[in-house]
C-alpha cells in the first residue's frame, strides 16, 4: 500500500484551489499512490463568513467533489478530500469525504471538536461561528484494513482517537490547517502520541504558509508509524509526500504491548 498526503497553501480563490488539488491528486496517482489524501479546508480558507457560503456547495453539488469522484473511478483510487466547507440547508459543515475507487462517496466526517481558541492577543479563532459541528465518530475499511477520520483541532482530544481506535483501525488521517503559532509548539509531538498510544499509522496532510492576511499554518504534511517514527515528512512548500505501508505492523504492535485491551 503505498499512500500520499498533498499539502497545500490553500486561500480565499475557489478556482486557483481547485487547480492545485486536481493537479496533485494527478501528480500522487502518476507516482502510483493507493490512498491519496489533501489538508484540511482543501477548498477554500477565509475568515470572511459571507466568502465561505458563497464557494460553498451540496455535497452532491460541488464541482470539486464531482471533479475527485470522476478521476477516482477513472484511476480506480481512494482519495480522501481532507476538508472541505460543504454546504447543508443554512449552514456550513467542515467536512471529510472519502471517494472510493468506484468513483462513489464512501463515508464522510464532520469535524466534532471546533477551533475556538485565542491563540494570542493578536490571534484567535471562533470556528464555532461558521461551522455545526458534527457528532459522529466514522470510521471506513479500506482493502488493506480499517481506517479511521479526524480533522485538525481534533488532535487535541485523545479519548477520541482512543475510541476510534478500539474498532479495530490500521490507520487515521488527520488533515489539518494547523496554525504556524501552534504548530511549531506541538504539531508533531501530538500526531506522534495518537501514533504510539493507538498502535495505528497516522496520515497527517497539513496546509502550509500564509493562507490569509490573519492565517499562516505550518505545513510539516507527516507520514507517522504506528511506533512513532516518521516515515515521510515535507517542511514547507506545496508538494506530495509518499509512504509504503505495512498495514499488518498495526495489529501486530498491539499483540506485543496489549495496552489497548485496557
Amino acid at each position: 500500500m503505498k499512500v500520499a498526503c498533498i499539502q497545500l497553501s490553500s486561500g480565499e480563490n475557489y478556482n486557483k484551489n481547485f487547480k492545485d488539488i486536481i493537479k496533485y491528486i494527478n501528480q500522487a496517482i502518476k507516482n502510483k499512490a493507493d490512498l491519496i489524501i489533501t489538508p484540511e479546508t482543501s477548498s477554500l480558507m477565509s475568515a470572511d463568513k459571507n466568502n465561505l457560503f458563497k464557494y460553498s456547495y451540496e455535497m452532491k453539488h460541488d464541482p470539486i467533489i464531482k471533479k475527485v469522484k470522476f478521476i477516482a473511478k477513472k484511476k480506480k483510487k481512494w482519495i480522501l478530500i481532507g476538508s472541505m466547507c460543504v454546504k447543508e440547508k443554512n449552514k456550513l459543515r467542515n467536512r471529510s469525504i472519502l471517494v472510493g475507487p468506484n468513483g462513489e462517496i464512501k463515508t464522510y466526517y464532520d469535524k466534532i471538536n471546533m477551533f475556538d481558541v485565542k491563540v494570542s492577543k493578536k490571534e484567535q479563532h471562533k470556528e464555532s461561528k461558521v461551522f455545526m459541528a458534527g457528532k459522529k465518530l466514522v470510521s471506513a475499511k479500506l482493502p488493506w484494513g480499517k481506517i479511521g477520520l479526524s480533522i485538525c483541532y481534533d488532535l487535541r482530544f485523545p479519548e477520541l482517537y482512543r475510541n476510534l481506535s478500539k474498532r479495530n483501525l490500521s490507520f487515521i488521517t488527520v488533515p489539518s490547517a494547523f496554525t504556524k503559532t501552534t504548530g511549531q509548539r506541538h504539531w508533531l509531538t501530538l500526531l506522534k502520541a495518537r501514533a504510539i498510544e493507538n498502535f495505528c499509522y497516522i496520515f497527517a496532510p497539513n496546509q502550509t504558509g500564509k493562507n490569509t492576511i490573519k492565517r499562516e499554518t505550518f505545513g510539516h504534511t507527516v507520514i507517522i508509524s504506528p511506533d512513532g517514527k516518521i516515515m515521510a515528512l515535507k517542511k514547507f512548500g506545496k508538494g506530495i509526500i509518499y509512504s509504503k505501508i505495512k498495514p499488518k505492523l498495526s495489529m501486530d504492535l498491539r499483540k506485543v504491548i496489549p495496552s489497548m485491551l485496557q
